[in-house]
């Protein structure tokens, strides 16, 4: 087991005070930025560590995490484009694994000898995309797949064993744009569907009644995005206060109130803010302090908390943050596609962003 041999720093809280415009700033202590200043990204490392997670194929990581390696791949591989190193990982042979986990009702598993699953279907999609492959998939038949799972109430399944989530919904319509294939799903039943979801506080659950949680925030809203309704369903000053609230005083992100900070937050709460146009209402100082303290410097990657063991899913979402945060040195990624916006702009992929009045 990889372990992150950080030590801890302690950090003051930030005094946060909201301006004119609705801009969050922070007044961070003279000690707090002085710490901040020695952080740095130790990109080369976190590009091994991705490289050689990718080739050990005897560790127990690598035996556990089977049945969900598709995503996996899409984390590494997307991670290593934002570093600027995408040629760590071989092209070809990566594509080749990807399309040997197509299944015959044109779904993609986690690996080869597992089921298809909407999941894995997206994070092959992306990797497509990513390497410019999506024309080795015959997209009808995977646009048949996905829409064939959607449901009467708009909502859809993730596999033929029919749990619903809104991840899900996201996947789908995510999947069909990248197809050129919106079509094929009913998307005002789908919109419908997510409209259910929305919660008193303005964020999104799982399903209708289920509570907000940052990661179901992201998908609803980059779904919507995707389908063009974020104006109908979305508020987005209510939803906007939400996710700024999810700030800790350590600065980094939680996915609901009472929960602890963790790297992954800083993109699923992150990128929902950049679409809704209010990236500037959280402490963005403090926020990239704290996934720069999550890292292993010695080996590479990144934790979900400082001292803690790395791994590739925290190393992805910390990077895709930093990115989002503008941070010196990384590939710019999109906040709906979660992809380069260099993909993103070469496929021409259409989205809703909304603006802070």
């Amino acid at each position: 087991v990889i372990t992150c041999s950080l030590n801890r720093r302690k950090r003051g809280k930030s005094e946060i005070e909201i301006c004119s415009g609705g801009t969050i700033q922070s007044r961070v202590g003279a000690r707090d930025m002085a710490s901040a200043e020695l952080d740095a990204l130790a990109t080369e490392k976190h590009a091994a560590y991705i490289e050689k997670v990718s080739k050990d194929l005897t560790s127990f990581e690598f035996h556990a995490t089977e049945h969900f390696r598709m995503s996996g791949v899409y984390w590494g591989a997307t991670a290593l484009h934002i570093l600027g190193q995408p040629e760590r990982l071989d092209k070809a042979q990566l594509i080749a694994w990807v399309m040997s986990c197509q299944k015959p009702s044109g779904g993609f598993a986690g690996s080869e000898k597992h089921d298809a699953h909407l999941l894995y279907t997206l994070s092959a999609l992306q990797i497509l995309a990513l390497y410019d492959s999506l024309d080795l998939v015959d997209a009808s038949q995977v646009a048949a797949y996905v829409a064939g799972l959607q449901r009467g109430d708009g909502s859809f399944a993730g596999d033929e064993w029919g749990e619903i989530d809104t991840r899900f919904s996201y996947c789908a319509l995510y999947s069909l744009a990248l197809l050129r294939r919106l079509d094929a799903a009913n998307v005002p039943a789908a919109v419908d569907f997510l409209r259910q979801c929305r919660n008193f506080d303005g964020g999104f659950g799982a399903q209708p009644g289920g509570e907000s949680h940052a990661g179901q925030v992201f998908t609803c809203v980059a779904a919507l995005s995707i389908a063009g309704a974020l104006d109908e369903v979305v508020d987005a000053d209510l939803l906007g206060w939400w996710i700024s609230e999810r700030q800790t005083p350590s600065g980094g992100l939680n996915g609901r109130p009472e929960k602890l900070q963790d790297v992954c937050y800083s993109w699923w709460a992150l990128s929902a803010l950049s679409t809704l146009g209010r990236l500037a209402w959280i402490d963005a100082p403090a926020l990239t302090a704290f996934i720069l303290g999550c890292q292993d410097l010695e080996l590479g990657g990144i934790s979900d908390r400082p001292d803690d063991a790395v791994d590739v899913f925290h190393t992805f979402f910390g990077l895709a943050g930093l990115s989002l945060l503008g941070h010196p040195g990384l590939a710019p990624i999109d906040p709906v596609f979660a992809l380069p916006v260099t993909t993103v702009t070469r496929l021409n992929l259409a989205a809703q962003r909304l603006s802070c009045a």
